[in-house]
């Protein structure tokens, strides 16, 4: 029942929200063999309910730097604290409804 509800509440905001953003760029830059534009979409719909447009930017620096989400996972930063908690929850939003 909880994902027929996302799947809604996406499936609606998807209409309104502009192609093309950040994360989903990003997504379909990396060399990830997984990466098509179906999947990057997804996940892009997802990043524009859960997080806003400064933490996408940040999110999106991760498809071409692995390595800065770990300096954000181990920061100290009040904000990067706070990101980090909402970054796992988009990322588990989209593992949920993008797989």
């Amino acid at each position: 029942m909880k994902k027929l509800i996302t799947l809604a509440v996406l499936t609606a905001f998807s209409a309104t929200v502009a192609q093309g953003g950040v994360i989903e760029r990003a997504c379909l830059k990396s060399d990830r063999k997984a990466a098509n534009r179906a999947l990057c979409g997804c996940i892009q719909q997802v990043a524009d309910i859960t997080l806003d447009r400064r933490d996408q930017k940040l999110a999106a620096t991760f498809f071409k730097d692995p390595h800065q989400a770990q300096v954000v996972r181990q920061s100290s930063d009040r904000n990067h604290e706070s990101f980090w908690r909402k970054y796992k929850a988009f990322g588990q939003s989209a593992q949920n409804y993008c797989s």
